[in-house]
């Protein structure tokens, strides 16, 4: 590649990462794709190498791994050892700084696809781009807004340690129930303050920042948009807090529920769609009331949002969260600005009227987690399936309850075809043998609990 185009594509680049570079000349550019748990792969390469037009390659069993790093082998893959390329394109509207670089380096997230030009079914940025396209083809268009919880900790360097809140400015440890207190958020001035820079470098917009109910844990809420966009916002906004919070020595985690007393972490999706020739909301009426339309999406979501939910809960951690009165939803029920239904209705005008999904954990996947929940309020759309009734008044237990474990998750998840056609069997297939591979290696462990309770007790 000319200099010439070089400098073409790079004065093309997004304002924000011109503003951050200021001049300073590109060291590197690492060009990445989210894996099964929405964490980042990929390749990193001096400026010289990389183009906008060029292509990657990395072997398709990345995608074979559990979280631990372990294989699993499916006999429905044909020569699965072969460790096939596949090829990554990058898409430069992802560009984006990585401020926590010595260097200036840039990071663009690529889209996958065979050496055939077939996109790849597994990967889950391609997950969401097929519900998406099944949308478009209907003439509508998603809209969401995640929002994000998550803690800061003290560095945890023994999994045999429990994890603990850290030591805020005034040396004393964070505590929870302290909601909304500016206070609390100041404790952590120094890691927000570098969020928010970190933020600014990539371009990144946050709606708003809160502290949540528990001992350092802290909510970001983005601004409403396109479901791939926000996707790859979460994607990087993960990796930014990871990165914020460990240049002022301490860590931030995703983890479900990472604190036995403290409650959990989700990332709660306000949802709406958009009629693509008018851009009207059809959850909305011509008289502002509610459509048939938002009572069909809320019908499929309670429909199909149960065998969803390994998607929105993958790990055995993520079913410590789901405790009735520790501000977790248990169920699939809906209302009216109601925090104890997992779908609740915010108050809104009807044009930004929207359902919100209250059961996706903060260590969802964010591509297969937004793919699932819109697939489930599409399937109710296209089905016209009719809710249950409002519920009224708290809800905890009431009602269709969630899955308690993964096993059972992953049961109705496997049962259900139709839910599987719209994100595709291939997917299911190698998803469903990551998490039971992932369940079995769970069972192995002897936990600290059952050695200080069960060794000299039974």
């Amino acid at each position: 590649m000319s200099r010439a185009t070089t400098s073409e594509w790079i004065d093309a680049l997004p304002q924000a990462f011109s503003d951050y570079r200021n001049g300073r000349r590109i060291e590197e550019v690492e060009c990445i794709i989210p894996d099964l748990a929405g964490m980042s792969r990929g390749k990193s390469m001096p400026l010289h190498k990389f183009g906008p037009q060029m292509t990657f390659f990395l072997p398709i069993s990345l995608f074979y791994q559990t979280i631990t790093g372990d294989y699993v082998d499916l006999a429905e893959i044909e020569n699965q050892w072969m460790e096939k390329d596949i090829a990554l394109h990058p898409d430069m509207g992802s560009a984006a700084a990585a401020p926590w670089s010595d260097d200036v380096t840039l990071q663009v997230i690529a889209d996958l696809e065979t050496r055939d030009g077939e996109p790849v079914a597994v990967a889950p940025r391609n997950v969401l781009k097929r519900v998406l396209s099944l949308y478009r083809d209907n003439g509508w268009k998603p809209v969401v807004a995640p929002e994000l919880e998550f803690y800061l900790v003290k560095p945890n360097v023994d999994p045999n340690e429990p994890i603990e809140p850290p030591v805020g400015r005034t040396g004393r440890r964070g505590a929870g129930r302290q909601a909304y207190s500016m206070v609390a958020v100041d404790e952590y001035g120094p890691v927000i303050d570098t969020i928010y820079d970190y933020a600014e470098a990539q371009g990144l917009s946050i709606d708003t920042l809160i502290q949540e109910g528990g001992a350092g844990q802290i909510e970001i809420n983005l601004l409403h948009g396109d479901p791939l966009d926000l996707a790859d916002q979460v994607f990087y906004f993960k990796r930014t807090i990871r990165e914020a919070a460990l240049k002022n020595g301490t860590f931030a985690t995703f983890m479900a529920k990472p604190m036995r007393d403290e409650p959990g972490s989700a990332m709660h999706l306000h949802q709406s769609v958009v009629e693509l020739r008018t851009g009207r909301n059809i959850f909305a009426s011509d008289d502002g009331a509610p459509s048939e339309a938002f009572l069909h999406f809320i019908g499929g979501s309670q429909k199909y949002l149960g065998s969803t939910v390994p998607l929105l809960a993958p790990y055995v951690n993520s079913y410590r969260r789901f405790t009735a009165g520790m501000s977790a939803p248990v169920n699939l029920e809906w209302a009216a600005d109601n925090r104890t239904t997992g779908l609740r209705i915010p108050n809104s005008a009807p044009q930004a009227r929207r359902v919100e999904n209250r059961v996706i954990g903060m260590d969802a996947n964010p591509y297969l987690s937004i793919a699932a929940s819109l697939a489930c309020g599409l399937l109710g759309l296209l089905q016209k399936e009719k809710p249950r009734p409002e519920a009224q008044g708290e809800v905890y237990e009431d009602g269709a309850v969630l899955p308690r474990n993964l096993d059972e998750a992953l049961d109705a998840f496997e049962a259900d075809e139709t839910l599987r056609n719209v994100l595709g069997e291939e997917f299911c297939q190698l998803y469903s043998a990551i998490k039971r591979a992932e369940l079995v290696e769970f069972q192995r462990e002897i936990s600290p609990w059952e050695r200080q309770h069960l060794l000299l007790n039974v």
